[in-house]
């Protein structure tokens, strides 16, 4: 991948996004070259990921639903419960479709962007935090913590932001993504919680 490459990106994205939006995708993808750097993980994969993460937010939930059901996607009761996913699950169809995007770990890396899961490759965890930490980012009272955090233990900082999600949501009423308690639980059970 050259510069050219993620210039036209950039400017697609631009035209498909709203300011915020873009400004947003912007800075992820600028904070996953950075966890990718810290980490030994390829950087232009992350940096792609990270422009590309948020590339089906734009669409309303019937379009994303729509989009599902043309390509096959079985949604599960839990993602028809819990709209706020639902750009995740269909952001791997755009992002290959509109994008040319075909590697799996990249597709994979903007399907867990939301939720987490059990058991996350590297590049899952750099494109999850980075959409919490980017340097955009306020609304979190924790994130000067978890921005520090990110860079001294990206596993365990997964383990807090999933907490910390998981506590938001149950606080306001909103479902929560079943993928997400899983995420939190699988890491508690293998050594990443907050006695460690």
């Amino acid at each position: 991948m050259d510069r050219e490459y993620f210039d036209r990106i950039r400017k697609k994205l631009q035209k498909n996004l709203s300011a915020n939006r873009y400004e947003h995708t912007l800075g992820v993808a600028y904070t996953s070259a950075c966890l990718a750097m810290r980490y030994g993980a390829d950087v232009e994969k992350a940096e792609l990921a990270g422009l590309l993460h948020d590339c089906a937010k734009e669409f309303r939930e019937k379009e994303l639903l729509k989009m599902g059901e043309e390509r096959g996607h079985r949604f599960t009761d839990a993602e028809l419960r819990a709209p706020q996913v639902l750009h995740a699950v269909i952001g791997p169809y755009v992002a290959r479709e509109k994008y040319g995007v075909e590697d799996p770990e990249i597709l994979n890396a903007i399907r867990w962007h939301t939720t987490g899961h059990g058991d996350m490759t590297l590049l899952e965890k750099i494109v999850f935090t980075a959409d919490y930490i980017e340097p955009n980012r306020f609304k979190a009272d924790d994130l000067p913590e978890m921005r520090a955090l990110a860079f001294r233990d990206l596993t365990f900082c997964v383990y807090r932001i999933t907490g910390d999600t998981l506590d938001y949501l149950d606080r306001k009423g909103v479902m929560t993504d079943p993928m997400t308690e899983q995420c939190f639980i699988w890491l508690k059970e293998n050594g990443y919680h907050d006695d460690k």
